[in-house]
């Protein structure tokens, strides 16, 4: 398994593990607001996705559907997971803007 160094990337285009080429040449664009706007919709739609799903597994083993427990288990954590995660993100964002809210100017 091939190790690809860290370097910069565009928001919005790059994956986990994949070296984009050409990333750092690219000027920054007026899109990159929008990329992010976007990138937030896509994670907030996935973590909208992921608790439906704990929701709907959690139901049918409520009402004696036949269910794995194990699934509705991966399932709930999954999404308590990502809700942690959205949480830390939304705090980390808040923090860098009070800090620079706070920036004398």
């Amino acid at each position: 398994m091939a190790i690809n160094p860290i370097g910069p990337q565009p928001t919005g285009t790059a994956k986990i593990g994949t070296a984009v080429a050409g990333a750092a040449t690219s000027p920054p664009t007026q899109d990159a607001a929008g990329d992010f706007v976007g990138m937030l919709q896509q994670a907030l739609g996935q973590l909208n996705e992921l608790a439906q799903t704990a929701d709907a597994a959690a139901s049918q083993a409520a009402t004696g559907e036949d269910v794995d427990l194990h699934e509705v288990m991966l399932a709930m954590e999954s999404a308590g997971l990502g809700f942690q995660l959205a949480l830390q993100v939304r705090n980390k964002l808040v923090e860098a803007y009070q800090e620079i809210i706070r920036m004398q100017v």
